[in-house]
């Protein structure tokens, strides 16, 4: 594994944000697009998934694929105060590590990322993904922390 290695994954994850989105608004399947998004993504399929999701306040840590769903599309009522994160129109992400640490076949990167509003403004948003290696050679997210910068 390498730096470009996650570097990709970002842009692969930040580009099926941008999808689901596209999806939703054009009336498309974006739930189908979500469901894409996460098994190819996500190491559900693999073992635990650390996943604390941005604006999850009742239900903090989605453990499981139909967790994660609900927190991006809000459409099979797991965790009802799920509002669809990744339906809100989003025309783009953007990362920025921190730092990427690799040990072998898994990675720990941190930073902040960016999503762009359909006005152009950007939110930024504080994260932590872990990565591991599955079979064949893809990375899978098996951490995913993200918070809001605290005010002060």
């Amino acid at each position: 594994m390498t730096v470009e290695d996650v570097e990709k994954a970002q842009q692969a994850w930040g580009d099926g944000i941008v999808a689901i989105a596209a999806a939703h608004s054009s009336g498309l399947d974006y739930i189908g697009t979500a469901r894409n998004h996460i098994q190819s993504l996500y190491a559900y399929e693999l073992g635990p998934v650390l996943f604390k999701p941005t604006l999850a306040a009742k239900e903090q840590f989605r453990p499981t694929f139909e967790g994660a769903l609900s927190y991006f599309v809000a459409s099979n009522g797991e965790c009802p105060e799920d509002k669809g994160f990744a339906i809100k129109n989003w025309k783009k992400v953007r990362f920025e590590n921190e730092e990427i640490i690799i040990n072998g076949a898994t990675a720990i990167a941190m930073g902040n990322y960016f999503f762009t509003t359909p006005d152009n403004d950007e939110i930024k948003v504080e994260f932590t993904f872990g990565y591991v290696v599955d079979s064949t050679g893809a990375l899978r997210i098996n951490l995913h922390h993200s918070s809001m910068p605290a005010s002060l």
